[in-house]
C-alpha cells in the first residue's frame, strides 16, 4: 500500500466519566446462530429491511482480495512468513464513497478458515464476519462475496474476526470518503500501527495466546510494576512456539497502570521497522491530512510528528470540533484524523508503545537533510495528548437529546493469572445476550473491575459518549465505569467485546441482540 495519497478513569471516555442478499458461502463450518428465541436472525426480514432503508447504493465499488500465506518484508533485511491479503502489510487499501455499495469477493487461501469484520461500519448484520454469530467462516480453499451498502464516510479498517488471525498480516485500511468533504488539505496519508509477533523466533499468535492462557498462577499482574522488570519473561514458553513473548513491567499512567500483555519483538508503521521506516513526502508550507489507524493486537500507541503541531478533526469516522495537540493516544482498534501544515525539513513520526519502551517510526520528509535515528523521541510525546474525553461533537454530529429507554450494566471481569477475561465472569457464549428492540435509545454502563484496561468494540453501531463524541471503539481504565448511548436502529445480532485480541479469544466478548418486535 502506497502510504501517501495525491486505568483510574475513562479513557477515549472521558478521563473525568464515571459513571439479502446473502450470497452462498463455500464453508464446511456450522451455520450462524439463529435469532434463538425472540431474537432477529442475521438473516432475518428485519435485517433486509433496514439495510434498503440505509442511504446509497448507488455506484458499485468491486474489489477482489486474497489471503494467504505470504513472505513479508518488514525492511531492514527483516522478513517473516505469515498470512495477509496478497503479499503486502498492511493489505492493500480500500477506498469507497458514502453511498456507494461495497462488493468484495474475499478467498481464502489460508490452511484454516477465516472471515472478515468491517471495523466501525454501520452495515447489515449477515455481513459482519463473526463466525458462529453472523454468518459461517470461509472455509479454506473457498471464498465469499460481502456485499452491501456503506453509508457513512470515516477512516475504517477491516480484519478477520476468528481466532487471533487479526494479529497476524490481515488487516487493512478502509477508507469512505466524504462527496461533500468540508476538509481543505493537499496531501492524505493513511497511517496504520502495529506491533508484529508473527515469524520471529518462531513465534505466532496462537503460541502467544497458549502461553497467556497458561497463566501466572499465584505471581499475579501486579509484577508489572516492579522496577526494572521492563522485559519479557526469559526462558522457554513451554508447550509455545519460540520465546516467551509474556510481558512484564510495561507500565503507563494514561492507561492507568498496566499497558499490555505481550512483548512484541518489532513495532511496525505501515509494516515497516524503525530502522528502515516508510517516508511521506510533501512541500513545505503542505497541508496533509493524516488518518491513523491502531491495527494493534496489544498495544496502545502514542502518536507525535516531531517539531509539528497536529488539529485533530475526526475520532472513529465521526467530526469534532478542532483540537490542536501534540500528541495522540490510540488503543486497539481507534482510529483518528488530523490536519498538519508541514515544515521544510526532515521529521519523525513516531509511534510510542505506550508503556512498552519501544518504537515504530515513519518519516516525512519536505527538504533536504539525514533521516531521524530509529531511536528518536520527538519532545512532542511528552507535551499535551488528545484523548476523547478532550473533544467535543462537531455540529450535526452529536445524537439527540434522549432519555434511555433501557439501562444495561455490566462488569469487565478477569485477570492474568487465570487469563480469564469476561463480561460478568463468564466467558464468551453466542446464545448469551444483552436485549434491545429497533427504535430504543440504548444506555449501556460498563465497569472495569480488572487491573488493567481495556478497548471495548461495539459492531455495527456508534455510540456517543458522556461528552457527546461519537464512537465505536473506547478504552475504559482500571476500576473505572464507561456509559455509552445509542440509537437501537441496526437490527441482528452483534459482537461487543475487548479489542485486545488476546482478551477476546479468551472470553470478554458478548452479544446484543435485537428482540422481536
Amino acid at each position: 500500500m502506497s502510504p501517501q495519497f495525491n486505568r483510574r478513569s475513562v479513557l477515549g471516555a472521558g478521563l473525568a466519566v464515571a459513571g439479502t442478499g446473502l450470497l452462498a458461502a463455500c464453508s464446511d463450518t456450522p451455520a450462524p446462530a439463529k435469532g434463538g428465541a425472540g431474537y432477529v436472525s442475521p438473516t432475518g426480514a428485519e435485517v433486509g429491511a433496514a439495510e434498503r432503508m440505509r442511504p446509497g447504493g448507488g455506484r458499485v465499488r468491486d474489489v477482489r482480495l486474497t489471503a494467504t500465506p505470504t513472505t513479508l518484508d518488514l525492511g531492514a533485511g527483516r522478513t517473516v512468513r505469515s498470512w495477509a491479503y496478497g503479499d503486502s502489510l498492511p493489505g492493500r487499501e480500500v477506498r469507497v464513497t458514502a453511498g456507494d455499495t461495497l462488493a468484495l469477493t474475499l478467498a481464502n487461501h489460508l490452511p484454516q478458515p477465516t472471515s472478515l469484520h468491517w471495523h466501525g461500519l454501520a452495515l447489515r448484520n449477515d455481513m459482519d464476519g463473526v463466525p458462529g454469530l453472523t454468518r459461517p467462516e470461509i472455509r479454506a480453499g473457498g471464498e465469499f462475496a460481502y456485499r452491501f451498502k456503506v453509508p457513512h464516510p470515516g477512516t475504517y479498517w477491516f480484519h478477520p474476526h476468528a481466532g487471533v488471525q487479526q494479529d497476524r498480516g490481515l488487516y487493512a485500511p478502509l477508507i469512505v470518503e466524504d462527496p461533500k468533504e468540508p476538509l481543505a488539505y493537499d496531501a492524505e496519508w493513511v497511517v496504520v500501527l502495529d506491533d508484529w509477533v508473527d515469524g520471529v523466533d518462531g513465534s505466532t499468535p496462537d503460541a502467544v495466546l497458549a502461553e497467556l492462557r497458561a497463566g501466572m498462577g499465584g505471581m499475579g499482574h501486579d509484577m508489572g510494576a516492579m522496577p526494572g522488570m521492563d522485559h519479557s519473561m526469559s526462558g522457554s514458553a513451554g508447550p509455545s512456539a519460540g520465546p516467551s513473548r509474556m510481558m512484564m513491567g510495561a507500565v503507563s499512567e494514561l492507561l492507568g497502570g498496566d499497558a499490555g500483555d505481550v512483548a512484541y519483538p518489532y513495532y511496525l508503521v505501515n509494516g515497516r521497522v524503525p530502522d528502515a521506516p516508510s517516508e511521506f513526502r510533501a512541500r513545505p508550507g503542505d497541508r496533509v491530512r493524516i488518518r491513523f489507524v491502531n491495527a494493534g493486537g496489544d498495544t496502545a500507541f502514542r502518536v507525535a510528528l516531531g517539531g509539528h503541531e497536529m488539529t485533530v478533526t475526526h475520532t472513529d469516522g465521526f467530526p469534532v470540533v478542532h483540537a490542536r495537540t501534540d500528541a495522540l493516544l490510540l488503543g486497539m482498534g481507534e482510529r483518528y484524523d488530523v490536519l498538519v501544515t508541514v515544515k521544510d525539513g526532515v521529521f519523525p513520526l513516531t509511534a510510542l508503545a505506550e508503556g512498552k519502551r519501544a518504537t515504530g517510526l515513519a518519516v516525512l520528509r519536505t527538504g533536504k537533510g539525514a533521516a531521524p535515528a530509529a531511536s528518536v523521541r520527538p519532545r512532542e510525546l511528552d507535551g499535551r495528548v488528545v484523548t476523547a474525553d478532550r473533544l467535543r461533537p462537531a455540529p450535526g454530529s452529536a445524537l439527540a437529546a434522549r432519555k434511555p429507554d433501557r439501562t444495561i450494566t455490566s462488569r469487565l471481569t478477569g485477570g492474568m493469572a487465570k487469563y480469564d477475561w469476561a463480561f460478568d465472569g463468564a466467558p464468551y457464549d453466542p446464545a448469551r445476550r444483552f436485549g434491545v428492540r429497533a427504535g430504543e435509545r440504548v444506555r449501556m454502563e460498563f465497569t472495569n473491575t480488572t487491573d488493567m484496561w481495556h478497548p471495548l468494540h461495539l459492531h455495527g453501531h456508534t455510540f456517543a459518549l458522556a461528552n457527546g463524541v461519537r464512537k465505536d471503539t473506547a478504552v475504559i481504565l482500571p476500576k473505572s465505569t464507561l456509559t455509552m448511548d445509542f440509537d437501537a436502529d441496526n437490527p441482528g445480532l452483534w459482537m461487543i467485546h475487548c479489542h485486545n485480541v488476546y482478551h477476546s479469544e479468551s472470553g470478554m466478548m458478548t452479544v446484543l441482540g435485537y428482540q422481536r418486535t
